[in-house]
This record gives C-alpha cells, sequence and structure tokens, in this order.
C-alpha cells in the first residue's frame, strides 16, 4: 500500500533528458605582469676565506724553524722557533713551543717557552703553562694554568705609561 498517490503514468522506457548546457563567454583576462626576476643565491665558495685558513702542525711531529703568515697557526706537536702571524696562534694541550710569538690572538693550552709581544689578546686556559713575559691588549688567565714571567696587558701605547703599567710577575698560578 503507497502512502502517497502518484498522478503521473510512470514511464519505464523513455530516456531522461539532460537539460542543455549553456556556455558563457568568460571575461576577457586582463594581462597578467611578469614575474619579478629573483635575486640569485650566494653560492658557498669552495675556498674558505683568507683569513680562515689554519695550518697545522700534528701532535707527531717535531719541527724547528720559523713560521711566518697570514693566516692561522695550531700546533699539536711540538715546534722551536719564532712565529709570527696575523692570525691566532693556539697552542694545543700537549703540545709544546719553544720560541718567540707575534701573533693577533694566542691560546695557549700547552706549553710556550717564549715571549708574546704585541698580542690583541692571550688566553691562557687551564692546562697552558708560560714560561716567559706576555705583552697584549687583553689577557685571560684560567684558574689551575702556570706562568712564570712578567704580564703586560690592557695598554694601548706600549710607550704610554712606563711609570704606572699593570705588572704582575707570576709563578706556579699565583701573582704577586
Amino acid at each position: 500500500m503507497a502512502i502517497w498517490k502518484d498522478s503521473s503514468p510512470a514511464k519505464k522506457d523513455a530516456p531522461a533528458t539532460p537539460e542543455p548546457t549553456v556556455l558563457r563567454e568568460a571575461p576577457p583576462v586582463a594581462e597578467l605582469a611578469p614575474a619579478p626576476a629573483l635575486a640569485p643565491t650566494p653560492v658557498a665558495s669552495p675556498r674558505p676565506a683568507p683569513d680562515t685558513k689554519e695550518s697545522l702542525i700534528a701532535a707527531d711531529l717535531s719541527i724547528e724553524g720559523k713560521i711566518e703568515g697570514a693566516g692561522h697557526v695550531r700546533i699539536a706537536g711540538r715546534f722551536k722557533g719564532d712565529v709570527n702571524v696575523q692570525g691566532d696562534l693556539t697552542i694545543e694541550k700537549g703540545a709544546v713551543l719553544t720560541g718567540g710569538v707575534r701573533a693577533r690572538r694566542v691560546i695557549v693550552a700547552g706549553e710556550l717557552e717564549g715571549n708574546i709581544e704585541a698580542a690583541a689578546q692571550v688566553e691562557l686556559q687551564a692546562s697552558g703553562a708560560v714560561i716567559g713575559d706576555i705583552h697584549a691588549g687583553s689577557l685571560t688567565v684560567a684558574s689551575g694554568s702556570r706562568m712564570r714571567g712578567n704580564a703586560e696587558f690592557g695598554w694601548q701605547d706600549k710607550g704610554a705609561g712606563r711609570g704606572g703599567e699593570a705588572r704582575t710577575q707570576t709563578e706556579s698560578g699565583t701573582a704577586s
């Protein structure tokens, strides 16, 4: 029994006619402006900048001579002679340098027997030992480090203030 009454006769064989599709003309597309050119991304240089080059004297080497240059020097072995570089000098723990040093920055974690002249910064680490004088713009001394010699630091002009310089003579890590 049907709940509703269909008043139209059923046509089972009649195909359904689809609604006709009406095509409408699209509005004209405004001409697109060309995309701005992207700046090329910088590519890493295959070689490092001149001030980042570093020379290494390995732990199993013992060399006698003279080092001069513009780069950085790292000593992990033994070197006897003067070192004069415009970059940084690092004396690794266990390394021994016997000679004078001129560098922008000097880090001593090993042993240095000689004077440090005209360095902007000297860092004496806990395992480091210096037997000689230090003349630097600034000096950082870690607890446990050892020094026997004079330290002069904080003076911009080496000739100025000879009467009231900050001089410290140390031995076995104690300042007097």
